[in-house]
């Protein structure tokens, strides 16, 4: 009989073997005995030990205590906090990709100690400390010579949504959002070119292997034995066409948007020098909403913040992910995001995943060269924009564009101007309701103004 103050995760449901719960604001994982065997080979093995020193898998805590109270109960592990849980429609092509390869290497790291990785889905990772990790643990038992018996779902989760960005030359991050369990094989069969039938490994892994999952059976299928030998091979082959695969560089709608800002005279070091002042009085976490590819995410991040950036453009996302990898930055979170369409709530009973706003509370949101976007570009209304930013974070810094400025005469000049609320008196009026202004100061040589603003209690 469960306890009346443990709360089942509502996304923990898929496997009955075990369960994520929380109690008193802690997340816990429970094996139950229907695991244990799997587990405890597992652990003894040396196979956890192995991944959790090498940082490809959160570490637990195991605890010998039924906190539930459920008559399942095996063990209880408190796995290591992941600060903030992002998901694959709102990941860039090559951390898609990272995550695929990461997938790969879990899984020929974990053979030699005769473990085989039973899930291969991008919600079983996350990034944490500057780095993609697997988070669950409980995806891991003993190898048996059978074909992989996650093979399907990482074609599907993995592998067809990066052929499909690799020949379009697109991100198309947001078919997650419409096929969240993977894009079925037989869907990235069609939509694929014909030449890609010439690839020998994409051939294989999903023209023929959609063909054979098409096919009914008719009777129970004999038991498959697939050697080791064999297993490491698919693996390779995976690996060879997965490295393979790329997004080409191009110019996302805001890629040279600090390119020009620097041209303005001094315009972006004034900026980035109120930011820096305001940024050492505040607190802890930041959110830099329409980070683009991610000044004044480094800045906050140089002064040991834990920063999410996010931005609607998923080349600049992506660059900011490389930058990231390269100088080994381990306190940003990339994040591909419009603000005017955030991720929603999803899954079963729209639980399973959280909605982005649910996901965030932060110290500090950064809104930098934004509102024009939203207002004019978006044609969102100030008030609803001030609430969004009311729900996301506690201290917000924003940069109010008024209509002389030459970017949002630029806009204008595209489309009819029906914007005349658009000024900085309706601007402040609308997020009184939900701010109350601490500072503001114009930025030098130009017509902007940054707010300092705080939630109103």
């Amino acid at each position: 009989m469960m306890t009346f103050n443990v709360f089942h995760h509502p996304s923990s449901y898929r496997d009955p073997s075990v369960f994520i719960f929380e109690k008193e604001g802690t997340l816990y994982r429970q094996v139950n005995i229907s695991f244990k065997e799997q587990f405890d080979h597992f652990i003894q093995s040396g196979c956890y030990k192995h991944l959790t020193e090498r940082g490809l898998l959160v570490a637990h805590e195991q605890l010998h205590q039924n906190l539930t109270g459920d008559t399942n109960y095996y063990t209880t592990l408190k796995p290591e906090v992941v600060p903030f849980i992002s998901y694959s429609y709102e990941w860039s092509f090559d951390m898609l990709k990272d995550a695929a390869l990461l997938t790969l290497q879990l899984v020929k790291e974990s053979l030699p100690f005769g473990i085989i990785l039973k899930d291969a889905t991008p919600y079983n990772i996350q990034w944490f400390r500057g780095r993609l990790t697997f988070i669950d643990t409980l995806s891991f038992e003993k190898y048996e010579e059978r074909p992989w018996i996650a093979y399907r779902q990482f074609c599907e989760t993995f592998l067809g949504p990066l052929l499909l960005m690799h020949y379009s030359k697109q991100s198309l991050q947001q078919l997650f959002l419409a096929w969240p369990d993977g894009i079925p094989l037989s869907i990235t069969k069609s939509l694929l070119p014909k030449r890609s039938r010439f690839s020998i490994h994409t051939y294989l892994h999903i023209h023929l292997h959609g063909k054979i999952s098409a096919k009914k059976q008719t009777a129970p299928a004999a038991p498959v034995i697939f050697s080791k030998e064999k297993f490491l091979r698919l693996i390779s082959s995976l690996e060879t066409l997965i490295s393979s695969l790329k997004l080409p560089a191009q110019q996302g709608v805001w890629s040279d948007y600090y390119e020009e800002a620097s041209s303005r005279k001094d315009y972006l070091e004034q900026k980035k020098k109120i930011i820096s002042e305001w940024l050492d009085q505040l607190p802890g976490t930041v959110a830099d909403l329409g980070a683009n590819e991610g000044t004044f995410s480094m800045l906050a991040a140089a002064k040991d913040k834990q920063v999410i950036a996010a931005d609607f453009d998923p080349w600049c996302i992506n660059k900011l992910y490389n930058d990231i990898k390269a100088t080994n930055q381990k306190n940003i979170q990339p994040l591909v995001l419009d603000l005017s369409n955030p991720s929603p709530a999803n899954g079963v009973n729209n639980e399973e995943r959280s909605s982005f706003t649910s996901r965030t509370n932060v110290d500090t949101l950064l809104a930098l060269a934004l509102i024009h976007h939203l207002a004019i570009g978006k044609n969102i209304p100030f008030e609803k924009i001030a609430s969004m930013f009311s729900q996301l974070g506690k201290n917000l810094l924003i940069e109010f564009v008024p209509k002389e400025d030459e970017k949002v005469q630029l806009m204008l000049s595209q489309k009819k101007d029906i914007y005349d609320d658009y000024n900085e008196a309706s601007f402040k009026s609308a997020f009184s309701r939900y701010f109350t202004v601490t500072e503001s100061r114009q930025v030098p040589d130009s017509v902007r103004t940054l707010y300092r603003m705080s939630a109103n209690k």
